[in-house]
Formats: C-alpha cells, structure tokens, sequence
C-alpha cells in the first residue's frame, strides 16, 4: 500500500510541474509573440536575436517535457505507471522521485542511452533517413 501511496503523490506532482510548465510556456511564447522590430542599434538587435532564440528552446525543452508529463498521467491512468517499459520491473520509488515521468528503471535507461550514442547508432539512423526518404 505505501507504493500505491506513492504514486498518488507522484500524481501531485506531474499535475503541480504541468500547471508549471504550462504558466512558463504561455509567458514565454507571448514573449515571442511580442517582439516588435524597434529601432536601435547592431546590438539591441542581436541581443533581441539572441533572447528570441534561447526562449524558443525553452519552449521546445518545455513542451518535451510536457509530453513526457502527459504520458505519465496517461499511463497512472491506466495503471501501468512506475513500471519499466523495457524489463517490465518496478521502477524504483527513488528514479521516480527524481524523474517523475520516467518510463525505464536506471539500468535500462543507461542500456538505452548507451546504443543510442553508440557509432553504429548514428550511422543506422542517418541509413533509416535515407531509406524513408526513398
């Protein structure tokens, strides 16, 4: 029971982080929105560039995130949050604290992201490119 308790909890929190995100994400594409061209000098405007760009990968960074949230409370929903998608085990209570919307234990995440960075991995995604492109 005290994992089920858990989770519940884990809920809380994906819920207060979406309500979070949420706020930022708005605040920050009508920050995008917003900017007019105003007159100034070299600077101003590169600056203006700069702020423009770094807002736009918060925002990118942001809605990932969001769709990982989404998809946890999707999966609490159907009761197969907390479980490892790759071995089917528990995910620990601690992984989950710390990464609430995480989808693997530690060690299947380290395995996954170790084939991903992987040389043949790269060369077998640009080949999976190059395939749907023909």
């Amino acid at each position: 029971m005290a994992r089920a308790d858990a989770l519940e909890k884990l809920r809380e929190t994906l819920i207060n982080r979406r309500r979070a995100l949420v706020r930022s994400a708005t605040g920050e594409l009508n920050q995008l929105q917003g900017r007019s061209a105003k007159t100034g000098d070299l600077l101003d405007a590169v600056a203006e560039s700069l702020q423009s760009e770094l807002n736009s990968q918060l925002l990118e960074a942001e809605s990932r995130e969001l769709t990982a949230i989404d998809d946890a409370l999707e999966r609490l929903d159907q009761g197969e949050f907390g479980k490892c998608e790759a071995c089917d085990r528990a995910i620990p209570l601690t992984r989950l604290r710390a990464v609430p919307y995480a989808k693997e234990c530690i060690e299947c995440h380290r395995a996954s992201v170790k084939r991903r960075s992987h040389p043949a991995a790269t060369i077998n995604r640009v080949f999976d490119s190059y395939q749907r492109a023909q």
